[in-house]
């Protein structure tokens, strides 16, 4: 791909050129990263250890959790990095390989939450039937199967947009190498380019979108019908935090490449690329955690694990 350039690096635009805003955007993204890596390896451990969340849910909110610590893995070090030590440039290899990775785990995780949407509207709407749909079997195919599909769609993006030409503009308006920004400093002829980007994306992502509404209208459906107040408030609970992350993802994604020309400027482009990069895996396992008391047993059962670990230790 680099004979088709003569670019051989990009430069990625900085928050600021001030060092005393460098600073502060290395504490913060450290925080936030931290804080995400942290989160979600909580929720990891606390499924992968606790037998009793050996579930197709479960399941899936562990692949979801790793999903969210290489998704934001993929761009948040590279630019506290940039902070530290001021430098931005990013090689030609390197820009290829973090679209490529963006576009896998952004398309999983809208993937399994597609996935995640099916498996509660199972578990509502044919309960009796739950555990003979979802077997561990029929899980591991449909993950399988989800990763096959987002890594075919990320090496279609990938092999688009590595097939522009670049004649000298090497700067990229967004922290981290974006197609859309890409496609901006390119000098060959991005019209097909564009149109093929938009049509594989939005037949992938309606298609995720569509079965998402479609499951959580037989859900609403089936839980209406429910008699006992009770009856529903369990159901819709269960529920609750999948719409929560499903709606914050969303929004965040639409708000980056959905929104209209007048609310584009350089400032509103890298917060918004912030958001839908931070938010989710930062957001999802307080979500889930907050929300699912099998999950906040299991994390208070480990907080009085590690607290009563000095006593026993003083003990012997």
């Amino acid at each position: 791909m680099a004979n088709q350039s003569s670019v051989n690096e990009f430069l990625l635009v900085g928050f600021s050129d001030d060092h005393n805003v460098q600073v502060f955007h290395f504490v913060m993204f450290l925080i936030t990263y931290l804080t995400a890596l942290v989160g979600n390896f909580v929720i990891m451990t606390a499924v992968a250890l606790d037998h009793q969340l050996h579930s197709s849910m479960y399941f899936f909110l562990f692949s979801l959790s790793l999903v969210d610590v290489c998704y934001i893995s993929t761009t948040v070090p590279k630019s506290i990095d940039a902070s530290l030590t001021n430098n931005r440039l990013i090689s030609y290899a390197g820009c290829v390989t973090q679209i490529f990775l963006v576009t896998t785990f952004g398309g999983e995780e809208l993937a399994l939450l597609t996935i995640m949407a099916y498996d509660r509207y199972v578990a509502i709407c044919h309960p009796l039937r739950y555990r003979l749909i979802m077997n561990c079997e029929a899980c591991i195919q449909m993950v399988a199967a989800s990763w096959i599909s987002t890594l075919i769609d990320a090496v279609l993006h990938t092999a688009f947009t590595s097939s522009l030409n670049f004649c000298g503009q090497n700067m990229i308006g967004q922290f981290f190498c974006d197609i859309p920004q890409l496609q901006k400093i390119s000098c060959s002829d991005i019209k097909v380019n564009q149109v093929l980007i938009f049509v594989i994306g939005l037949s992938v992502n309606s298609f995720c979108v569509t079965l998402i509404v479609v499951s959580y209208g037989y859900i609403f459906s089936t839980v209406m019908k429910i008699p006992s107040d009770e009856g529903r408030y369990k159901a819709f609970s269960t529920c609750t935090p999948h719409l929560i992350v499903f709606s914050l993802f969303m929004i965040t994604v639409l708000f980056s490449y959905m929104r209209p020309k007048s609310l584009s400027s350089p400032t509103i482009d890298l917060l918004s690329a912030a958001l839908y990069t931070f938010l989710p895996p930062v957001l999802n396992p307080i979500i889930y955690s907050l929300r699912n008391k099998e999950i906040q047993k299991n994390l208070m059962a480990c907080n009085k694990l590690i607290c009563s670990l000095p006593i026993s230790t003083r003990n012997i």
